[in-house]
């Protein structure tokens, strides 16, 4: 007898949730280094340690048992180190050259990385939701402007953000492989934490680590560990235990849309014609790409 899952299976809902969160990130990152003088890597180094103790005092508080098995450690040692990379490759890319450069590639660079490892993950409406995206995020961010960096150091920086986006990508196909008696919450906590142990000597290394707390600046710490770092990559990865990491790093660009929003509602920063009509691409991306994983469900629940 054939049953009906009730349940959703596809979590999109969370990749969404994830994406959405992680756009408010610039906007907790750039108030931070204002009030606290912090380089970009040390408030990076920052954001990993803060989200996973976060997540790991939470765990603590509610019982939550630490995992036993060698796979789970192994998983998790992998998410710290690969966390780290990223973090540290993306904001060389942008100390290298520019936001807007890093950004591009790093982010537009990720579906095409999961596309070439594993084209199999992707259905055909993924497929075709990657051409509107990487042309909406185009648009969307825009281009390095003349004058800007040398040929040499955009050529440095985009390879850094293809290191940063290889990071990104491999963690989204780890993800998307559930190890038993792992969950999303403790891999995100212990292997954020460490990873923000791993990237703590380089930001000392080369900006320091050091700031005067105050009431402010605690809460914009504290907030950005908490929203755009705890629960954005927790519900991240619980989202890759139920769809493939091609759908998560297209919804991955949910990000920029979000930041560029949030930067015009409450910096007063405009889109542009060519901004909204990058957002109004990528929106028809994630859409795609929404409803190709819906129907594969849908295709699951009738052959169950």
């Amino acid at each position: 007898m054939s049953t009906v899952r009730t349940a959703p299976s596809s979590g999109v809902s969370f990749l969404v949730v994830a994406g959405i969160l992680w756009g408010t990130g610039g906007l907790f990152g750039r108030m931070l280094g204002d009030a606290t003088g912090l380089t970009s890597l040390a408030v990076a180094a920052y954001r990993l340690a803060v989200g996973g103790l976060l997540i790991v005092g939470y765990l603590l508080v509610t019982g939550s048992q630490p995992p036993r098995s060698r796979a789970a450690w192994a998983r998790i040692s992998a998410v710290g180190a690969l966390s780290a990379l990223f973090q540290a490759a993306y904001f060389t890319a942008v100390s290298l050259t520019s936001v807007t450069v890093a950004t591009l590639v790093t982010i537009g660079s990720s579906p095409v990385l999961v596309l070439l490892l594993r084209p199999r993950s992707a259905d055909r409406r993924s497929l075709a939701a990657v051409g509107p995206a990487l042309a909406g995020l185009v648009l969307l961010v825009g281009v390095p402007a003349d004058g800007g960096p040398s040929t040499a150091a955009v050529l440095a920086g985009a390879g850094c953000a293809l290191v940063a986006a290889a990071g990104f990508t491999t963690m989204s196909l780890l993800g998307a492989r559930p190890v038993p008696g792992l969950d999303a919450m403790t891999t995100t906590g212990a292997g954020f934490t460490l990873g923000g142990v791993l990237l703590a000597p380089l930001a000392m290394a080369t900006s320091g680590l050091a700031f005067v707390p105050t009431a402010a600046s605690t809460g914009l710490l504290l907030a950005f560990g908490l929203v755009p770092t705890a629960v954005a990559y927790s519900c991240y990865f619980a989202g890759l235990r139920r769809a493939t990491a091609g759908v998560g790093v297209v919804m991955a660009l949910l990000e920029p849309l979000t930041a560029a929003v949030l930067s015009a509602v409450l910096l007063g920063e405009r889109l542009g014609a060519s901004g909204i009509a990058g957002g109004v691409l990528l929106c028809t991306a994630l859409v795609l790409t929404a409803q190709g994983r819906r129907a594969q469900g849908q295709g699951r629940e009738r052959s169950a």
